[in-house]
């Protein structure tokens, strides 16, 4: 039998003496190729997800069908990369040094107001552990960007009485000593009457109005210690933060 032909062949079914039911009836023919032609549903247009992927490079198509299966196939705006962080052009943020050397040291300080413009307190602390010299000139180095007025008058060299939870940080005597800044405002050099000898936590006092810009600030302390050489050394540096105004 032809596989384009089917027949009937149970006749035992057909009731007895009925006319023309005692043999087998051929059933019309059926073309099975033509069936199978009509019975394949029609091409389907490609889904948004199957465009999406056509569109897009490999890794982001893999990324994509992930995501769709995670996400219930829901539809899925194209993956792009990024923008690139732009750099700010702030001068107090290009002017912060962090210097990772094992000869960086990092002192303490305290400043009643971090907001820039601002009338301020600065108290720029050196501990004992800080220094094992007296003191003969201590030199404090300020970036060029901290554009402030700093005033001989309002620079003070103390004895320091550091704050905590209760008590703030306050100058508990004023140490007798000549104080001179540069014209560019870059350096500020005091000179004690007398060396200042070991020991004690000292500090310098400084009122100002804090910069334009926000951003961090590193001074540099270095100090000279008596003797025939006048050879100033590193000590440590204080990194000041100044904050956007809150206005």
């Amino acid at each position: 039998m032809r596989p384009a032909e089917l027949q009937l062949v149970t006749s035992a079914s057909c009731p007895a003496g009925h006319p023309g039911r005692g043999r087998p009836q051929p059933l019309p023919r059926i073309n099975a190729s033509a069936g199978r032609r009509a019975a394949s549903p029609p091409p389907m247009a490609p889904s948004p997800l199957r465009r999406l992927l056509a569109r897009t490079s490999p890794r982001t198509a893999a990324l994509t069908a992930a995501a769709a299966v995670a996400f219930g196939g829901a539809a899925l705006a194209p993956l792009t990369s990024p923008p690139g962080a732009q750099a700010q052009g702030t001068p107090g943020l290009v002017e912060f040094r962090w210097d990772n050397t094992k000869d960086y040291r990092r002192l303490y300080f305290f400043i009643t107001d971090t907001h820039r413009l601002k009338r301020s307190e600065y108290y720029l602390i050196l501990k004992p552990k800080d220094r094992n010299t007296a003191i003969l000139k201590l030199s404090i180095g300020i970036p060029k960007s901290f554009d402030t007025e700093i005033k001989p008058k309002n620079v003070q060299l103390c004895y320091m009485k550091e704050g905590g939870m209760l008590a703030r940080t306050r100058c508990e005597k004023q140490i007798p000593a000549t104080v001179e800044v540069s014209k560019d405002g870059t350096a500020v050099e005091i000179f004690p009457d007398t060396p200042v000898p070991v020991g004690k936590t000292i500090g310098v006092y400084m009122n100002l109005f804090n910069p334009f810009n926000a951003g961090m600030y590193q001074f540099n302390a270095l100090a000279q210690a008596p003797g025939d050489v006048p050879i100033s050394g590193y000590l440590g540096s204080w990194l000041i933060q100044i904050d956007p105004s809150t206005d």
